[in-house]
């Protein structure tokens, strides 16, 4: 384990009594409130100095109501520094009035329109999408990639259509860990780093690899190869709680990336754990 308190890039909360979540219907491990009381008790020994919550898919129409709760919980839990909210962006320049809302809450540091479950790959590109995402530029908002590998590649290209907005990549672009399938992922996810706008959250691997089999052999070469790509200055760590604890438990997932990286020189373990994230999210 670290022996200094880490930054938390990627924690969700939710509470299927305030705000609905369609798909939480889909996931009955899930559906029930996790809030950040359960958060704390989830981290147990590990030490947690700041963290920055991600948007949960509730109903799209609830998408400020949803930022504006998490800014009331973070009044009771000052670690809470950031806020990644959910805004349509396919709106295009239409989409304005929502950002402008959205900056009138001080956490709020980016936004997140889910892409994965998107049935057209291609679906980033689309100009009214492009535009949207280059209107983040204004508010000084980053825009979380979250993308299966399949879609790297389109991603990739987003990216480079909007240089002035920087992006972070979720969960190292969810490749196929679980088939221990390298490439295409490899290969995409070295063009999407060459950009230099573009950051990475390593966190969500285990719920991309075989959830009840899993070692730190099995996601060794993906982190490993991340590594190589995005150097120590633009990889950030993420637990994905609660989502991942379909596949380990808080705990063990830190334990997992120290275990694989405890080599590093210790500078560069603390940009992973800290000033990545403190640097990206101005936190």
């Amino acid at each position: 384990m670290p022996d200094f308190p880490l930054i938390d890039t990627h924690v969700h909360l939710w509470d299927p009594a305030h705000l609905c979540y369609p798909w939480l219907a889909e996931v009955p491990a899930l559906n029930r409130p996790h809030r950040i009381e359960d958060f704390r008790l989830a981290c147990g020994s590990v030490q947690v100095a700041k963290l920055v919550f991600v948007q949960c898919e509730c109903d799209p129409s609830l998408s400020w109501r949803e930022a504006q709760w998490v800014a009331e919980v973070a009044k009771s839990e000052p670690r809470l520094r950031g806020i990644v909210a959910q805004a349509p962006l396919e709106k295009g320049d239409a989409v304005e009035d929502d950002l402008l809302r959205l900056a009138e809450i001080p956490l709020v540091r980016g936004v997140r329109r889910l892409l994965q479950s998107e049935a057209d790959d291609a679906f980033c590109l689309r100009p009214d999408f492009v535009r949207g995402v280059r209107r983040l530029a204004r508010f000084g908002f980053s825009f979380d990639l979250c993308v299966f590998h399949r879609q790297l590649a389109n991603a990739t290209e987003l990216v480079r259509r909007c240089p002035e907005v920087r992006f972070v990549l979720d969960h190292i672009g969810k490749p196929a860990i679980k088939e221990g399938r390298l490439e295409p992922w490899r290969t995409d996810l070295k063009a999407l780093a060459a950009l230099p706008n573009v950051w990475c959250k390593v966190s969500g691997l285990v719920t991309e690899a075989d959830w009840a089999k899993w070692t730190a052999a099995d996601l060794r070469p993906y982190l490993e190869h991340v590594r190589a790509c995005f150097g120590p200055e633009r990889l950030m760590f993420g637990g994905d709680w609660p989502v991942s604890t379909q596949a380990t438990d808080y705990p063990r997932w830190v334990a997992t990336v120290d275990e694989i990286w405890r080599a590093c020189p210790p500078a560069e373990l603390r940009r992973l754990y800290v000033a990545n994230a403190e640097q990206f999210y101005r936190i």
